[in-house]
């Protein structure tokens, strides 16, 4: 009777013991599935603002920009033109004369930056899809025009259904202490044509003027701040931009578009290099479960792993079997937070499931970018979690037993 209650007694604790391990063995599938997850999420919205940073910017700014490498002006002679142009790949080289300025409409004004542009920046088709109000054009046969920014309009009540009221431009100068005050500054009007809307940034500063019209405003006659390149359709920038420079030599500085915002996007990389490295040990905190549920299956397997040793068994033997126990458990983990942050994405991308916030926000809800670069680096970081969670449970299983145990 005693004999039967011990071995019934023994029975049900092992059960127990086999139920405890089960339960924390599926917690930590659930804990890594969604730390998992939670990386997959948020590696996948960093791209997607990236993304949406980059379409801004293009949307404003040009494909290759070339400037003086010393001083703040240069002539756009006839010759540097043609050097540009003969360079296979580029379509468009619009000159570009860029300034701070003042401009008032009726009785507001405010501090803006004027963009003089050639002619033929209409013809890069940057800002076609940006213009919220009016239409895009720098001149036609009853005179020149603006073009502004949503938030210079909103500031200055512009209208530009109406041409009762033109805008008036100033321009501070340069020159010597004079008493007559009117020498400390030039004027000039122009209507204004069109409104544009991309980003705060542009929208509050930017006002797009014809290039003759900011030259005489300013005195740079026949003189440009920079080079706007539009390159021909499938063209290879980074190319386009090496043959450029080799065509001008050290005294211009050509960017890409990457590289007129370089500091900007470092910063995002390096954000998403630190959430990376932060979900990362959240990953590793949450595998530790798998370390506890392998230790304690080991102490529960002891006889087992007893009698292998008695058939002759490695200890290399035992060690595999709780690495690839710890690499299961992990495994199943990941693919499941795999999967399932890839669900979330999908849904966030189709139906916007998360919305901004903001009733001005440029997108109505977070942008997300899936990048297979990203599935990699997770898989690859849980592999070394696995195997960092799991080498002392086997280390351990495979040197503390042996057949004397039996």
């Amino acid at each position: 009777m005693n004999l039967s209650l011990f071995i019934a007694r023994r029975y049900f604790l092992s059960k127990r013991k086999r139920n405890f391990i089960n339960i924390i063995s599926g917690l930590s599938i659930v804990a890594i599935a969604f730390s998992t997850a939670a990386l997959v999420i948020v590696l996948s919205v960093f791209n997607g603002l990236e993304g949406l940073l980059r379409t801004l910017n293009s949307a404003f700014d040009p494909e290759i920009k070339i400037e003086a490498a010393k001083g703040k002006t240069f002539e756009a002679t006839h010759e540097l033109l043609s050097k540009i142009e003969s360079v296979t790949g580029v379509a468009i080289a619009t000159e570009v004369l860029e300034d701070y300025g003042y401009v008032r409409y009726r009785d507001a004004d405010m501090v803006v930056t004027m963009k003089g542009v050639g002619d033929n920046f209409i013809d890069q088709h940057r800002i076609d899809p940006s213009i919220v109000d009016g239409k895009l054009k720098l001149r036609d046969s009853l005179g020149q025009y603006a073009i502004l920014g949503k938030g210079i309009q909103y500031q200055l009540s512009v209208s530009v259904n109406e041409s009762i009221y033109p805008l008036q431009v100033f321009y501070i100068k340069n020159g010597k202490t004079t008493i007559d005050p009117t020498k400390l500054y030039s004027v000039s009007a122009i209507q204004p044509g069109g409104v544009f809307s991309i980003e705060k940034n542009f929208d509050e500063n930017y006002v797009l003027l014809p290039i003759d019209f900011v030259r005489h405003l300013t005195g740079y006659h026949n003189r440009c701040t920079s080079l706007e390149i539009k390159t021909t359709s499938g063209s290879n920038i980074q190319k386009i931009k090496n043959a450029i420079q080799q065509q001008l030599g050290n005294d211009f500085v050509v960017l890409t578009n990457d590289e007129q915002h370089q500091e900007l996007y470092k910063l995002v990389k390096i954000e998403k290099l630190f959430t990376f490295i932060s979900m990362g040990l959240l990953a590793a905190i949450a595998s530790i479960n798998i370390f506890f549920s392998l230790m304690m299956l080991a102490i529960e397997k002891k006889k087992d792993i007893s009698i292998f040793f008695a058939m002759g068994a490695q200890k290399s033997t035992i060690k595999n079997i709780f690495l690839k126990e710890g690499a299961l458990i992990a495994g199943s983990g990941a693919m499941a937070g795999l999967l399932l942050g890839a669900l979330v994405c999908w849904a966030q991308d189709q139906f916007g499931l998360v919305s901004m916030g903001m009733e001005s926000a440029i997108v109505n809800a977070y942008p997300v970018k899936m990048k297979l670069v990203d599935f990699a680096s997770i898989g690859s970081v849980m592999i070394v979690i696995t195997f960092l969670t799991s080498f002392y449970p086997a280390l351990l299983a495979s040197r503390s037993y042996s057949a004397n145990q039996l």
